[in-house]
């Protein structure tokens, strides 16, 4: 597929209203990506576990552009509403401007591909099932649960349904295209259980534009994995993300740790058909590493870790080499704590974590979660 490809051509402008509904999960990547060309374009590939119970729930309700609502509009809104795009985002019940430069920025980035965006107004609401201030990265589920949405209003308006594996397929790599142009991870949670991003050799249908799910062989021993979540700290990060994959451009370390990516992606393919938990964990803890040691080594230099961080990573080592346990840590761009640990050490890992890891949490919080499918359909 080429971005040419995701163009709408025609579409039925006589369709008046109507509403959709999805829920989308976040993810958490093992090979990661940092650093970003123009458009939302990786420097290197990255795959990631979808989450199952960490999601977004949006409900897009769009109503086409006439006289009779703008009527009722103040005048900023009338023009507005006439000659851009026109929407409004309520979070969790309540009306939420904060959100809307991303969402305009959102639309200015896929009209190209969506000519009917501004043919309509757009009713967004949603909602998390994580708590918001829990430091959990939204922006991978919110935005591929808006992308979802539109989707489906294309599909609606072009008279098109998504039963066939040829339009299905079609249906999530456009909206992962899509969802990759708002939030680059968030290209990353239209599938599961693995998806991976960015083209890599050993990944034949790779692609930079979209995610794709992981088809390769995948051991029993990664069935039903766990990810515990350690909510080290809920405040908002002291340097955004976009920000650091900016600070990737000149980075005396960035070629090779781009090349590196690539390496272990090749690495983890094996892995998982094999089963090695030994080596899944060594590759997913160095990436881990890695992410936050680009940006302790970037220029402005920073640390999202925190002293908690540091502390929840020796436990688990410690834990790990006393007992033989299986289980291993990953991190996101910012202080909080992945668990990963297989499904049949559930009860003892759980022990583990209430004993001895919440309490380097934010108010003794953590969240339980577990690889997912993907999103799904409310309502269409």
């Amino acid at each position: 597929m080429t971005e040419q490809d995701f163009i709408l051509k025609s579409y039925n402008s006589n369709i008046e209203n109507g509403s959709v509904k999805w829920e989308s999960p976040s993810n958490i990547a093992l090979v990661k990506y940092w650093g970003k060309k123009e458009h939302q374009i990786p420097e290197n590939p990255s795959i990631s576990f979808t989450l199952s119970d960490c999601k977004t729930i949006t409900e897009v309700t769009y109503t086409k552009k006439n006289l009779s609502t703008q009527l009722v509009l103040s005048e900023v809104d009338r023009l507005k509403m006439t000659t851009g795009f026109s929407f409004d985002v309520y979070f969790e019940g309540k009306k939420n401007e904060a959100f809307e430069p991303k969402i305009q920025t959102f639309f200015e980035r896929i009209e190209k591909y969506m000519p009917f965006l501004k043919d309509y107004h757009f009713k967004i609401e949603t909602s998390n099932t994580f708590p918001h201030s829990s430091g959990i990265a939204s922006s991978a589920s919110g935005m591929s649960a808006i992308a979802l949405c539109l989707m489906s209003i294309e599909y609606i308006l072009t008279d098109n349904v998504a039963s066939s594996a040829v339009e299905k397929s079609y249906f999530n790599q456009k909206a992962s295209f899509l969802a990759r142009l708002g939030s680059g991870s968030a290209c990353r949670s239209i599938e599961g259980e693995l998806v991976v991003w960015g083209q890599n050799e050993s990944i034949p249908e790779s692609s930079d534009l979209y995610g794709v799910k992981f088809e390769g062989e995948v051991h029993s021993n990664f069935n039903n994995y766990q990810d515990t979540i350690l909510l080290v700290d809920k405040g908002e990060k002291q340097v955004s993300s976009t920000v650091g994959h900016q600070l990737m451009y000149g980075h005396p370390f960035a070629t090779e740790r781009f090349s590196q990516a690539h390496d272990n992606l090749a690495k983890l393919k094996t892995i998982l058909a094999s089963g090695d938990l030994n080596e899944f964990i060594k590759i997913v803890e160095s990436e881990a590493l890695t992410l936050h040691a680009m940006m302790m080594t970037s220029m402005p230099y920073f640390i999202l870790m925190k002293p908690n961080t540091l502390e929840i990573i020796n436990k688990i080592w410690t834990y790990r080499l006393k007992t033989g346990s299986k289980v291993c840590f990953t991190l996101d761009a910012g202080a909080n704590v992945h668990v990963l640990y297989p499904e049949n050490e559930k009860a003892s890992i759980l022990q583990f974590i209430k004993n001895e890891l919440a309490n380097y949490c934010q108010n003794g919080h953590f969240i339980c979660d577990q690889i997912g499918k993907g999103a799904t359909p409310i309502k269409n």
